[in-house]
């Protein structure tokens, strides 16, 4: 074998073993391997076909550029019907409880005309003039979940404890759903959408969690619909029950996928964005130090967080047409995963992109995606981690890690998902919720 073959397969081979951690659900828990892993994709194969025993084929797309030009093309590239990677094992057992080609079908599956006909039922509620009207409420919730971490004492997983409450309380009291439900809720969500991680499933099968997560939820919000549609409210259940995209009553499918989007979406990525922007500031004290000292860059540095997080991993689109990314022949029905984490750590896009900081700028990240489907509720999520942090800000003198941080085992969505720290309180200050 000749030096420059050699070369070659030791080449090949390292990409080989840097896609297995990509794809891989404890890949992304473990940062500085995925981070290292995603480098290498990005400087060597950017966009590289993957071919592994028991998952359909694909092209994982790690680059900036390459991300960003697929979500914008619409017309080339469908969101379905493939829209997250699965074993082949998994989507069999998903395909047999819904008898379509994915188990849920909300707007992340959603292509035109549905995809913004139904958007438009809620997308009213996320408005900036819309969400105005909750920010003294999520103002006042931020005080109270503060004090309630205050009342265990100093020590807290800050995951556990207050980002996950605090964000599925916002999408439970905009839906009109009972806090006495968020645990239970809460619980279904994540096992939808992380169903590999062994701390989240329901069942030892990623196919078995989801299946059962998703019939619990469904059983759930059938309960939910049948009660708006004989008394309605005031709340995002009353409109999505009553919502007639095309002027025609929304299909049971179709419905109960997106009370699902809603519990799945509307809470774990902004839980995760807090608990993740914690451990970053906890893992650059000069930061948090600075932020303490200038309050004014909170909005830039939640925006840094959301860039270093990036929870949601990853999409997948098709190709509805014969096209090329970036120079690379992409054929017809072929599916592309799109790496927003990756993404957001090109280094030819982000000066320093190992880096965290606060003061970011200009901070082009694309944690929300990009183009039609970019997050509904990106606005209230930034309005949450802000007022969470302005609280918790204003309410500590010192916070210290006191444990061993875990993230979730997941290549769709990860994150920090357990933060103990310490915290020194300033004098408690009680809030009532209205």
């Amino acid at each position: 074998m000749s030096v420059a073959s050699s070369k070659a397969d030791r080449r090949m081979t390292a990409i080989e073993r840097a896609v297995d951690v990509l794809i891989s659900s404890r890949g992304h828990a473990g940062p500085p391997r995925l981070e290292r892993a995603c480098a290498l994709l990005r400087r060597q194969s950017p966009l590289h076909w993957v071919e592994r025993p028991g998952v359909r084929p694909f092209w994982a797309v790690t680059r900036y550029a390459d991300v960003g030009s697929i979500e914008t093309r619409s017309r080339e590239f469908a969101a379905g019907p493939r829209t997250y990677l699965a074993s082949e094992m998994s989507e069999a057992v998903l395909q047999r409880v819904t008898g379509k080609p994915q188990l849920v079908r909300s707007l992340t599956e959603m292509d035109p005309p549905d995809h913004s006909a139904y958007r438009a039922i809620t997308q009213g509620a996320f408005s900036p003039t819309a969400l105005r009207d909750m920010e003294a409420w999520l103002s006042r919730w931020s005080a109270d979940i503060i004090d309630r971490a205050a009342a265990r004492g100093d020590a807290c997983d800050f995951a556990a404890d207050v980002a996950l409450p605090f964000t599925f309380r916002v999408i439970g009291r905009m839906l009109g759903t009972p806090e006495s439900d968020d645990a239970r809720l809460a619980r279904l969500a994540q096992a939808f959408v992380s169903a590999e991680d062994p701390r989240r499933r329901l069942a030892e099968a990623p196919g078995d969690t989801m299946r059962m997560a998703m019939l619990a939820l469904r059983d759930y919000f059938e309960a939910v619909i049948a009660d708006r549609r004989a008394a309605p409210r005031e709340d995002l259940a009353t409109r999505i029950a009553h919502a007639r995209p095309h002027d025609q009553a929304m299909p049971h499918y179709e419905l109960i996928s997106y009370f699902i989007l809603l519990v799945t979406a509307g809470h774990d990525t902004t839980a995760l964005a807090l608990a993740g922007g914690l451990e970053a500031l906890l893992a650059a004290p000069d930061q948090f130090a600075r932020l303490r000292a200038e309050p004014a860059l909170l909005d830039s540095a939640i925006e840094e967080m959301l860039r270093w997080t990036s929870p949601v991993r990853h999409f997948m689109r098709t190709a509805l047409c014969d096209t090329e990314v970036a120079g690379q022949p992409i054929r017809e029905g072929e599916a592309l995963a799109l790496f927003f984490h990756s993404a957001n750590r090109d280094e030819t896009m982000f000066e320093n992109a190992g880096t965290f900081r606060i003061d970011r700028s200009p901070n082009p990240h694309i944690a929300f995606g990009r183009g039609p489907h970019i997050c509904m509720g990106l606005q209230l999520a930034r309005m949450q981690m802000r007022a969470l942090f302005a609280e918790l800000l204003q309410r500590t003198k010192r916070i210290e890690l006191a444990g061993r941080v875990r993230r979730v085992e997941s290549p769709f969505m990860s994150g920090v998902s357990a933060l103990p720290v310490r915290i020194s309180f300033c004098a408690p200050r009680r809030s009532a919720i209205a």
